[in-house]
């Protein structure tokens, strides 16, 4: 036991080999952890086994595996993963789900793509994800800075040529209305004409916003604002040809 024991801390001796140890055990193996991170393959080169890793690096990889313990990867000392309570309540009370090892470890968090969304009232309340509305998770690299809460697709042409149906918008909830940025593109959920993305202006009638698609052939209107039960700002896109 002692034998096997001493092999294992030689194996894991160093920084870029315990990533590695960690990389070929976390759920998705290397080609998640190297899209997760942006961490190239030249880390698992074996002529380089011995090299130093940069601060950069290791703060990419702690940032996106929150239970990967940093004792453990800077110095060999404890146990690989934090301590850790995967409870997930319904309806979600994040906007976050991990991805999780067999062993129900959470590593990744992803972001939702949902179906729909529901709150309690714009400004009153915050949306609310309900497990059964989420088609999957995504690890974007790209959105890591954005504050992404949730992604959801695009239906029909009225924000044509900015967006296509079938385009995937990445969101941040607003919930204030006060931080309404005006004249950008926004998921806004109603309580009459449910999911609508459109560009969010001022309205002249009171207690009320504009709502105005970029494709001309649709006329702008009003929706008042005890319509509207949520609000986010869509911070990127994904798009296939």
């Amino acid at each position: 036991m002692q034998a096997n024991e001493d092999e294992k801390s030689n194996f894991l001796d160093n920084i870029r080999k315990r990533i590695i140890f960690f990389a070929d055990n976390a759920g998705g193996g290397r080609s998640v952890f190297m899209e997760s991170t942006g961490i190239k393959k030249g880390m698992f080169d074996p002529k380089d086994i011995d090299r130093a890793v940069g601060s950069d690096k290791i703060s990419n990889i702690l940032d996106f595996y929150k239970n990967l313990s940093a004792e453990w990867l800077l110095s060999g000392n404890g146990k690989m993963l934090k301590e850790s309570n995967d409870t997930v309540e319904e309806p979600m009370s994040t906007y976050y789900e991990a991805k999780k090892l067999e062993n129900g470890v959470p590593l990744i968090e992803g972001v939702p793509w949902i179906e729909k969304l529901a709150s309690a009232g714009f400004g009153n309340g915050e949306f609310s994800i309900a497990k059964q509305d989420v088609k999957d998770y995504y690890v974007i690299p790209k959105f890591k800075n954005r504050k992404v809460d949730f992604m959801i697709e695009v239906c029909g042409s009225s924000m044509y040529p900015k967006y296509n149906s079938g385009d995937v918008v990445a969101c941040r909830i607003i919930r204030e209305s006060n931080f309404i940025q005006w004249n950008k593109v926004h998921v806004i959920a109603t309580r009459e004409q449910g999911i609508l993305i459109k560009r969010l202006k001022k309205s002249e009638m009171k207690d009320c916003l504009l709502a105005v698609s970029d494709n001309q052939d649709y006329e702008p209107f009003d929706i008042p604002e005890k319509e509207i039960t949520g609000v986010a700002i869509v911070v990127g896109v994904i798009r296939l040809e």
